[in-house]
């Protein structure tokens, strides 16, 4: 059995496995059976039986699950809630039902929302539990035999195939060119080669090469495993335990808008509660019409619209990010994104394109640079800088062939596309080969294969036998540069054969392998017509070198321009791979992440304390051979640092960390399930390009929900001011409590709502990110807020003062005063739309047409609202003429102008540091 590697047989007991949980990559296969007292033939079904019971089935348990009552009614417990259902309250209290209704029903929506997307830690556990194998091919009693996955135990023999998924956590007992695809967990782009030797007993998890994890997929080869883990005790259980204990982080705006709703709910019943014990103490007015004009007041500052108007403008980023191919699965991670200062990235799949290429062909005199990249076989070949045909170079031409050949992946032409079946770095000579110009059915029916020496970890090459119709024989080798090269003693250079220069070779190859490539050796040799079959005999000596083939898995272009787009926004992105640090540190080099700083790898992040490890995350940028507990401590400790994290990633390894960071960021096409259910936001495309985009989004919808507030709240402080002056005054109220809030809830619907839909501002992306502690509303705020609503509470109850004292009723006056206060909020929409930069110009006024047909709706509701006799009954409202019309016009507009001018001092005044914060 030539292609067997067969390690030493131990004898079966029916003795209990030891207790302890040894190293099991570090033991001798013998040592393996004796610790899980097993055998090479496998278990008997009642030894099977006996420690099913005792060690439970092959599963990952269920989490504990919240009652769906429960999870509902944690959906209430939100201040924002609790001023939504205060409105709901007062407006019961007042009569007004079907404002009651509207507000329930807000609450309701808002509830349902949550409840629906809530669950997601369990959607993604039960992701992890789905990937086990259903099926496993196991050794019971020396025979083969097929049974579920779960009733497998620790001492079973497992029989590895091509497109087996490990159904636990093997210790490999025999190969056959085994390899296994750990990219969901380790990050490696390339399947890994199996074997039974023992590795070091602190190897990472990407160098247990000795090991197959449960959840990884067989692409080549076949191999036996004796089961060392299963069920939570799996590497994959252990992932999911991680998960479970994970605890999801409330985003920076739910955090600001906590701190914000209490504080102005307390400070509107601090001014109700004074309001009301100064009209009764000092103004001497009775109990009950205080207690009616305080609710009215309330009414008058609490903006019931706001949580409303900030779920739809998440909604709207919602609909927008998905337009750029990213996919929102829960609403307050859209705002989120825009205050993320660090984005950590896995490397394989996101920042590159998972699909190796071939970059540069080395032959005995040149370094052929290889253009084009992925399995999209267009692309030429360049040597010092102009164009090379490679029937031009008989070395390259050569070599091509030799790629072509000695492989076992296929190609086909369908559809007017190339598709390509097999082993990434296989796959990945044929597209090489095909850019020179080879078609491979024709090669193949040229040089019909004979024979073949399959690829072996412990030979590390391959070897395939030719002829050609008139009988001459080939042998065609691709393996290590260090195991080839031994068998060469020739090379070929300008067209012919001279003597190897082993020396130049090895320098060469090590100079290529310093910067990130994955080196393969091509060679030839001559083989006799009459040879029908190949043995390693046939290529211990006397082969032919013709090139040296450097492979990377190639960045994606979008993804390096994307990488420079969040530097330029002030947010630092970080490499965490399971790959090794070498091809870490290039593909950064390449992408401009970090300063060329070496990688950290995964046993120094072992040996590092928190606090050490915080101190790393500072200057360090790319981190290699990292496990799922690495990339969760390198999460928690950005955190700590105060950085505002994006983990991206697209493998189970990936999830407990997608779940811990601020925003987890998924792949959605090659990303696995429980990555996607653990993250906050998934890429439709796969593309680490879509990142900036989102974080773009996210800027801008927290830029339009401080507009909003912006705007509501000097409104809302304008009415109720509006109430105080009157209490203050002694005169009745301008307007009631049921006209405020009719005018809160219309012009919530309308004005306010089409300040969610502002385009993004030209300087969004280069301004750093905005501070965790940030407060929403800053102190500059605050000063325009108490400005606009002083202009409107001089206007408004100037305005009523002016209609009464000239003889109008009180009905009348109450008319204008609302429409005054409508109009004024008209007017300073406008003023709204840009925080520092002036609007009184054609983009400003006209740029966003939502904002215009909210105004004219609102005008249209006015009419109604003036003019019908339903509401003239609902409202104690009356008609108007033209002159209070133009009053009301006259008086509005002032705000337009009184903000403009306070925009133009503050930028006098501070320069242009003002302007360029952006157009908030």
């Amino acid at each position: 059995m030539r292609h067997w590697n067969f390690a030493m047989d131990a004898n079966a007991s029916s003795e209990s496995p030891k207790p302890s949980s040894p190293c099991w990559h570090a033991l001798p296969v013998d040592a393996v059976l004796d610790a899980v007292v097993g055998s090479v033939q496998g278990l008997d079904e009642t030894e099977c039986a006996r420690r099913l019971v005792r060690d439970g089935r092959n599963e990952l348990p269920p989490p504990p699950r919240r009652s769906a009552l429960k999870r509902l009614i944690e959906q209430f417990n939100n201040v924002l809630i609790y001023v939504l259902m205060i409105a709901a309250v007062v407006t019961a209290l007042l009569a007004h039902w079907v404002d009651t209704g509207v507000i329930i029903g807000v609450v309701i929506v808002n509830a349902f929302i949550g409840f629906i997307q809530e669950g997601k830690a369990e959607k993604a556990l039960d992701a992890v539990r789905s990937m086990l194998s259903p099926k496993a091919l196991v050794l019971r009693d020396g025979i083969r035999r097929t049974i579920p996955a779960a009733e497998l135990v620790a001492g079973d023999v497992v029989v590895l195939t091509p497109g087996d998924r490990v159904p636990a956590d093997l210790r490999i007992i025999r190969v056959r060119e085994l390899r296994v695809d750990e990219a969901l967990l380790t990050g490696e782009s390339v399947p890994v080669a199996k074997h039974p030797d023992p590795v070091a007993e602190d190897a990472v998890i990407g160098d247990r090469s000795c090991l197959a994890f449960s959840g990884t997929l067989v692409t080549y080869g076949q191999g036996q495993g004796v089961v060392v883990a299963t069920g939570i005790r799996t590497e994959l259980g252990r992932i999911s335990a991680l998960l479970a204990s994970v605890q999801t982080l409330t985003t920076p705006l739910l955090r600001q808008l906590a701190v914000f709703g209490r504080w102005l709910t307390g400070a509107i019943l601090a001014v109700a509660s004074a309001t009301f014990m100064f009209g009764v103490l000092l103004r001497h007015y009775g109990a009950g019409d205080m207690f009616l004009a305080a609710v009215g007041l309330s009414v008058a500052a609490i903006p019931e619209g706001l949580p409303a108007i900030i779920t739809i403008t998440l909604a709207i980023g919602v609909q927008r990010m998905s337009r750029r191919n990213a996919i929102i699965r829960r609403l307050p991670a859209v705002e989120a994104l825009g205050s993320v200062t660090v984005v950590c990235s896995d490397k394989t799949g996101t920042l590159t394109r998972n699909e190796m290429t071939v970059v540069n062909v080395l032959t005995a005199q040149d370094d052929i640079e290889v253009l084009g990249v992925g399995y999209d076989p267009h692309g030429d070949f360049e040597l010092s800088g102009r164009s090379l045909q490679s029937e031009e170079h008989s070395e390259l031409q050569e070599a091509c062939r030799v790629a072509m050949l000695c492989n076992d992946a296929s190609a086909h032409f369908r559809d007017a596309a190339w598709q390509f079946e097999g082993d990434p770095t296989e796959v990945a000579l044929l597209v090489l080969a095909i850019k020179a110009g080879l078609d491979p059915e024709l090669l193949a029916e040229e040089y019909p294969r004979g024979d073949v020496i399959p690829f072996e970890s412990e030979h590390r090459l391959m070897a395939t036998l030719h002829h050609d119709h008139a009988g001459h024989g080939f042998v065609f080798v691709k393996g290590a540069p260090e195991a080839i090269l031994t068998r060469c003693s020739h090379q070929f250079r300008s067209g012919s054969q001279v003597p190897l220069d082993s020396v130049a070779w090895h320098a060469r190859a090590e100079q290529v392998a310093a910067r990130g490539r994955r080196m393969l050796a091509l060679a030839i040799g001559d083989a006799p017509a009459e040879r029908g079959e190949l043995n390693f005999a046939d290529i211990e000596e006397g082969l032919t070198m013709l090139a040296l083939v450097g492979i990377i898995d190639p960045p994606r272009d979008e993804a390096i321009v994307s990488v420079a787009q969040c530097r330029q926004a002030g947010i630092r992105v970080k490499m965490i791979t399971g790959d090794h640090a070498v091809t870490a540190s290039a593909i950064a080099a390449r992408m401009a992440i970090g300063d060329g700083s070496p990688a950290l790898t995964g046993s120094e992040l072992e040996q590092a304390s928190d606090a050490e490890l915080r101190a790393m995350v500072k200057t360090t940028d790319v981190f290699a051979r990292a496990s799922p507990e690495h990339k969760l401590r390198l999460v928690e400790a950005l955190q700590a640092n105060g950085a505002v994290v994006s983990m991206t990633g697209d493998g189970v390894n990936d999830a407990p960390a997608l779940k811990r960071a601020d925003i987890g960021v998924a792949m959605g096409v090659k990303g696995t399930e429980a990555a996607k259910e653990a993250a906050e936001m998934v890429l439709v495309d796969d593309n680490f390009a879509s990142i900036a985009s989102a974080i773009e989004e996210g800027r801008t919808v927290y830029d339009n929900i401080r507009k909003s507030i912006l705007f509501i709240l000097p409104t809302n402080g304008g009415e109720a001011l509006t109430l105080i002056a009157a209490i203050l005054f002694g005169t009745q109220l301008p307007v009631t409590p049921a006209q405020i809030l009719w005018v809160n809830m219309i012009t919530a619907v309308t004005l306010a709502l089409s300040l969610a839909f502002e385009p993004s501002e030209p300087s969004v992306m280069q301004r750093p990110p905005r501070r965790t502690d940030e407060a929403i509303m800053s102190g500059y705020m605050a000063w325009r807020i108490l400005l606009v609503a002083m202009v409107m509470v001089v206007g408004t109850f100037g305005l009523y003062v002016w209609e009464r004292q000239a003889g109008a009723s009180v009905e009348t006056a109450r008319t204008v005063a609302v429409n005054t206060l409508v109009v004024f909020e008209v007017f300073y929409l406008w003023n709204s739309r840009y925080m520092h930069a002036p609007v009184l110009n054609r983009e400003g006024l006209f740029g966003n047409r939502y904002v215009l047909w909210a105004i004219g709706l609102v005008l249209f509701f006015q009419l109604v609202f003036t003019y019908t006799p339903p509401m003239q009954y609902l409202f104690r409202t009356v008609a108007l003429d033209a002159l209070s019309w133009l009053r009301i016009f006259l008086v509005g507009a002032s705000v337009l102008f009184v903000v403009e001018l306070e925009k133009w001092l503050v930028r006098r005044i501070l320069g242009n540091s003002a302007h360029s914060v952006g157009r908030v």
